[in-house]
């Protein structure tokens, strides 16, 4: 009898990012972040010369990238598959489908894109939910997303840790440990996408101050959600003590202060057999030589001067 497989571990309260992000619309979202990734997501999809009939928007909040799929004319059908199934007068675009991203409810090979903004960063199982995109996806169908990566945010999390530091003698984790570009891309490739790209953005905002920061975090759901968080309510000391190194250390000299952004872009293909193929071994019918215009050198054989 074969072991079962190990479960992924459990790193985000996913009852509690759903919390986050309702708390989120209760409070009037800020979409500043959202609106930058949508715009960029439809510049790099027309950028692609094909037709998509089905395109997916997989767990993003609000209405911002399923509102740009529906400007593309290369997409035909736009379905948004949320946890929430939220909808808002701005979002009434193409289908509502409610879905976890953890569990996707597609038929093998039904879809021709799959995207989805700022949401795969909080899966447990980001490797299974890769492998259940893939699968959702037709032969030579496109996956794109964009994640929060491991930058974003560090200068709050070094504020939180000096301020814990000096006023609580430790530090608790309050900021996701986010992937990096490389180890995404590594999980698009062991997830059996094709021609994988991994690549990623800064983007720097300002805020007065690192309160302000913090309430934009709220409208954006994106506050701690870690199931090692501390269950205690932030001590009021730490907070002010955090402010004050926030504003000291990333403060611009208009005294605003600033915070990163990482987004991390993936894209990948399910393979097909009119994708471009790396050539065997051996095969190549032209020498790099002659195509840079210069002298081929052989194995052992020093450049310059006389043999």
């Amino acid at each position: 009898m074969a072991d079962a497989p190990t479960p992924a571990p459990l790193i985000f309260d996913r009852a509690l990012v759903r919390r986050r992000r309702r708390r989120a619309q209760a409070l009037g979202p800020a979409t500043v972040l959202l609106d930058l990734v949508a715009a960029e997501l439809a510049e790099r999809l027309t950028a692609v010369l094909r037709r998509f009939a089905i395109a997916v928007d997989l767990g993003t909040p609000g209405a911002a990238v399923r509102a740009a799929l529906a400007r593309l004319d290369t997409i035909d059908a736009v379905v948004a598959a949320d946890a929430l199934a939220e909808r808002s007068a701005a979002g009434k675009i193409g289908t509502l489908v409610a879905a976890d991203e953890e569990a996707l409810p597609f038929r093998d090979a039904s879809l021709d894109l799959v995207v989805s903004a700022l949401s795969l960063q909080f899966v447990n199982d980001l490797p299974g939910v890769l492998v259940q995109i893939r699968r959702a996806l037709k032969a030579d169908g496109l996956f794109v997303a964009a994640l929060i990566g491991g930058e974003t945010l560090t200068e709050l999390r070094q504020a939180f840790a000096a301020a814990e530091s000096d006023i609580e003698g430790g530090a608790s984790p309050r900021v996701a440990p986010f992937a990096d570009v490389r180890t995404l891309g590594d999980l698009l490739r062991r997830a059996g996408f094709a021609l994988p790209v991994a690549d990623s953005d800064r983007y720097t905002l300002r805020y007065g101050s690192a309160f302000e920061l913090m309430h934009d975090l709220r409208r954006m759901g994106a506050t701690n959600a870690l199931v090692a968080r501390r269950r205690t309510p932030l001590r009021r000391p730490t907070l002010m003590r955090m402010a004050e190194i926030y504003a000291r250390r990333f403060a611009d000299p208009d005294g605003r202060v600033r915070a990163t952004f990482e987004i991390i872009w993936l894209s990948g293909w399910v393979p097909h057999e009119s994708q471009q193929q790396p050539l065997r071994p051996g095969s190549a019918k032209a020498r790099l030589a002659d195509a840079l215009g210069t002298r081929e050198i052989s194995t052992g054989e020093k450049a310059g001067g006389d043999q």
